[in-house]
């Protein structure tokens, strides 16, 4: 049986490129996570709320700066490999600088998939455990429900709500229920209404008639509206796991609502590992030298830096344009990659390494 072994060469350089990967981070993700805790102190009652607030807002963030990350990680491995002649003694091997990238762009390959398979369903199981109106994507600051049911139909508006006990809370609500010819029958107010599996319950609720006669009670009424139905319709793209992106893609198209934007979220995912396949590449363009003393480190990585900003305003760019129809979400997504590749790729072959 043949068994699949990475050469000495091969571990050792992803051992290299690993390490500075972890290293840059560790660093960026403890500046973060100090920040957010420090932010987010004051609106938590205690401090095990607080790290667990942070540790889930640095979770979102990581897939706005991963790229950076690998870009930053590849640098400061080509810095170390320069700084201690191994690169030298590499490349006097008469490894090609593509060959010397091969074992950093599997190692970018394994870091994209970990983070879209793994680590973005796990923050997003997180993120939506407590969720409110300010982190919904709401229709005129509301949330608005509607139900056609078989004796007429159901409009509920509401002006805010929060999730509590796998229940969701509306606060100021008005419900319309209207008859197959649309006739309103009752107008129900609230201050607040529960949304669970069984349908909608609410207390001291005034009711008017049709006769537009008002009472006070308690109401109920059985839905097919469920917790998971509405948050689903309220969810920002990024708030969908990447296994689930596709099955809710194809529901929200059945009935008809437009998706440019999760399938822009569900191909930035999917081609993540592209997209930090290209900032390897980029890394190492900006990597290479002639010099084996008084490497300009300080220069490069901040010349880096710098087309990493430039290039994240081109990539959020081509992403606005794949939400707004303007460019295929596909087209959007992989077209910035294919630029950055093939502009190190150019770089590379006119660099004379040795």
């Amino acid at each position: 049986m043949y068994r699949f072994k990475l050469s000495v060469l091969t571990r050792f350089l992803m051992r290299r490129f690993f390490a500075s990967f972890l290293l840059v981070m560790l660093t960026v993700c403890g500046i973060i996570f100090a920040v957010t805790f420090v932010e987010r102190l004051s609106s938590n009652p205690d401090t095990i709320s607080t790290l667990l607030d942070a540790w889930i807002r640095l979770l979102e963030y990581i897939p706005m700066f991963l790229p950076l990350a690998v870009f930053m990680g590849t640098l400061v491995a080509f810095y170390n490999l320069t700084k201690s002649s191994e690169l030298i003694i590499i490349s006097g091997a008469g490894l090609s600088p593509y060959q010397i990238a091969r074992p950093f762009l599997a190692g970018a390959v394994i870091i994209g998939i970990i983070t879209s398979t793994i680590i973005n369903p796990y923050s997003v199981s997180l993120s939506t455990q407590n969720l409110t109106n300010h982190e919904l994507k709401l229709i005129d600051n509301a949330i608005w429900m509607r139900e056609a049911r078989d004796d007429g139909y159901l409009t509920v508006h509401a002006e805010n709500m929060n999730m509590k006990h796998k229940e969701i809370v509306l606060q100021k609500v008005t419900m319309f229920i209207q008859d197959t010819n649309f006739k309103l029958s009752n107008r129900i107010t609230s201050a607040k209404a529960t949304l669970s599996d069984n349908g909608i319950k609410t207390k001291d609720a005034t009711i008017i008639n049709s006769e537009g006669i008002p009472t006070k009670s308690d109401f109920e009424i059985a839905t097919q509206l469920t917790p998971k139905t509405v948050l689903e319709r309220y969810l920002q793209p990024d708030q969908i796991s990447f296994w689930k992106l596709p099955g809710f893609i194809r529901n929200m198209e059945s009935i008809g609502v437009i998706t440019r934007g999760h399938r822009v979220q569900l191909w930035t995912l999917l081609f993540l590992p592209l997209t930090l396949m290209a900032m390897v590449t980029l890394g190492i363009a900006f990597s290479q030298t002639k010099q084996r003393r008084n490497y300009s480190f300080g220069i490069k990585f901040s010349l880096g830096i710098m087309t990493c900003f430039a290039l994240y305003f081109v990539v959020n760019l081509f992403n606005a344009l794949g939400v707004s129809g303007t460019l295929p979400p596909l087209v959007s997504i992989i077209a910035p990659q294919i630029i950055i590749i093939a502009g190190a790729c150019m770089f590379l072959t006119s660099f004379d390494t040795i």
